[in-house]
């Protein structure tokens, strides 16, 4: 029996077999009804377990390219630890940034506040993230530092 081309699934939900392609990479997990459930996050964590094959490693295992999972905006938590007000749940974002430890902090910080403001954004705080000493942290990610 000759097996040929693979037969499209059948459109359902988001899903249509029109934007199937040949590409690596990407998992996309979601739960439409808008529900916040562990479930969804476990399975997005293991579609992000099976992308490891992608090479999001490098040629330093230590240090990936970033790849991981997007959640809706931990509200509670955030209140929990801002120490600044912030405006009602879905109302605002939060952002990441990776600041040179040896730069001006408060003139970074103002840089950024002025780039917020120039797209209509206001900066209500900042949070400093934990670092731990002694973490595998590979060796791209250290350089330079």
């Amino acid at each position: 029996m000759a097996s040929g081309p693979r037969q499209p699934y059948a459109r359902e939900g988001l899903y249509d077999s029109s934007h199937e392609h040949d590409a690596c990479g990407v998992g996309f997990i979601a739960d439409l009804s808008g529900s916040r459930r562990h479930d969804t996050v476990a399975r997005a964590l293991t579609v992000l377990q099976n992308l490891e094959h992608r090479g999001a490693q490098g040629a330093d295992p230590e240090t990936g390219d970033g790849a991981g999972i997007t959640t809706q905006m931990p509200d509670e938590f955030l209140r929990a630890v801002a120490g600044f007000d912030l405006p009602p749940a879905g109302s605002y974002a939060a952002g990441l940034a990776f600041l040179d430890p040896e730069a001006d902090q408060d003139a970074v910080r103002h840089a950024v506040g002025q780039l917020a403001a120039a797209e209509g954004l206001t900066v209500l705080g900042w949070l400093a993230s934990a670092v731990m000493a002694g973490a595998a942290i590979g060796m791209f990610a250290t350089w330079g530092s």
